[in-house]
This record gives C-alpha cells, sequence and structure tokens, in this order.
C-alpha cells in the first residue's frame, strides 16, 4: 500500500525488523531491490495468469480478451523486471465452455481465492528451503498494458464474439461501451452506453442491459424504443 517505496524511514523501519519473506499482490510498482533484499527468502508475488504468459499490469483482462479459457495463478520470486522473477507454484484453473466468457471481475476474484490458497499451502515448504524456483522461459513471454477507455470501445459491427469478450472483460474500469448517434432534430449530442449484459445468440450479439450516459441501467429494449441509433 506504500504510495512510494522512496522513503527513508518506511526503507528503515522495514531493514530494522526481522523477516522470513514478503508478500505482494496487486501493488503494480516496481520495487526496488533494497527492499527485495531485505528477508532471508526473499520476496513472493502472486500474480493472476500462468507466467510467463500476460506479464503486466492487466493479466485478467488481457486473457478474457485473448479468448483464454485455461488460466490460473502463479507465485514467483520477486525481481527488479516486471513478473520476471522464478516460478515458485502455479495452478491452473479452466472454466467450462458453457460459462466463458466470465465478467472480469468475477475471474478476478476467482484467481484472487486460488492465489491465496496456493500461497497458503507452499508457504512452509518456501520458508523451510524445500522449494526450488523455476526460471521462466522468455521466449513465452507476452505482456499486458493498462487499458483506457478507448480500449474499451465496441464497435458494433465486429465479429459479435469478439465484442462479447470485450464487453465482459470491461466490466468495472473501463467499461464496455459504444456511442449513440443522438438525435440532431433536437441537438441531443453523442452519448456514452455502457453495455452491461448481452450475449452471442444464433451467431448474433445480443444486448441485453445498458447504462446510458446521465442514466440508471436499463433494457436494451427500452433504451432502443427511445429512438437511439448505435455507431
Amino acid at each position: 500500500t506504500p504510495t512510494t517505496l522512496k522513503d527513508e524511514a518506511l526503507v528503515a523501519e522495514l531493514q530494522n525488523t526481522e523477516w522470513d519473506v514478503f508478500v505482494v499482490a496487486a501493488y503494480g510498482k516496481l520495487i526496488p531491490k533494497n527492499i527485495l533484499d531485505i528477508p532471508r527468502k526473499g520476496s513472493l508475488n502472486v500474480h493472476p495468469s500462468l507466467l510467463p504468459k500476460f506479464r503486466g499490469p492487466s493479466p485478467v483482462m488481457s486473457a478474457i480478451l485473448a479468448d483464454e479459457r485455461t488460466t490460473g495463478v502463479s507465485i514467483m520470486e520477486v525481481v527488479e523486471q516486471m513478473d520476471a522473477g522464478p516460478v515458485v507454484a502455479q495452478a491452473r484453473i479452466e472454466i467450462a465452455p458453457e460459462d466463458w466468457p466470465p465478467k472480469g471481475s468475477v475471474l478476478e476474484d476467482m484467481l484472487a481465492l486460488e492465489g491465496g490458497n496456493l500461497l497458503a499451502e507452499i508457504m512452509p515448504e518456501w520458508v523451510a528451503g524445500k522449494i526450488t524456483p523455476e526460471p521462466q522461459d522468455e521466449t513465452l513471454a507476452t505482456y499486458t498494458h493498462k487499458f483506457t477507455d478507448e480500449d474499451a470501445k465496441i464497435d458494433l459491427h465486429d465479429a459479435p464474439h469478439k465484442n462479447l469478450l470485450k464487453i465482459r472483460a470491461f466490466d468495472k474500469n473501463p467499461r464496455g461501451y459504444f456511442l449513440d448517434n443522438g438525435n440532431p432534430s433536437t441537438g441531443l449530442r453523442a452519448r456514452r452506453v455502457i453495455v452491461t449484459e448481452a450475449e452471442v445468440h444464433e451467431g448474433k450479439l445480443e444486448i441485453l442491459k445498458v447504462v446510458p450516459e446521465g442514466k440508471k441501467e436499463m433494457s436494451y429494449l427500452e433504451f432502443s424504443r427511445n429512438g437511439a441509433k448505435q455507431v
């Protein structure tokens, strides 16, 4: 949780205490070597992907967008390079075809629970020196980036399954959306319309629920009755 790891008082406090191991989860910042080297058994990171796939800040959303139904969590030693340390343990999960794709927040919760369980399972053996970490294969590494609102914009002319993946992946921040045309005759400008529920039925994307800009969630049918057109 520290906003900066350059605070001399924080570093001194850590260095003046005996530690077995540090655990990092969802921190999102590079940790300097002078902190990583403090615990006698190093520092471990819980990462929601099967490394070396999907390194970086958005592994869960990236897995959904890539249509990667088999995913999991990795516990690795933390090094100065982002998500590049040797792997201590991994747990794989596979989503059933009828449940794919899940919402991003749902998959995040699943992987967080799996990661916590795996960490609790391996920690005694790690501290006892009974686990030999495996170096990652750099030739298989893939990387993710921090997504923006533009990434979450939906082109309703795209392939239905591609749009469904985007709608499900971007369910929190950012959120999947399209723009309507507004109503030129009344001067109503184009608005952002967030898609909260959708499915693919008989090869077509069916939008079920939306949140039009400035309004509450409503059925897509109700939204359409108001004469909104999409772009």
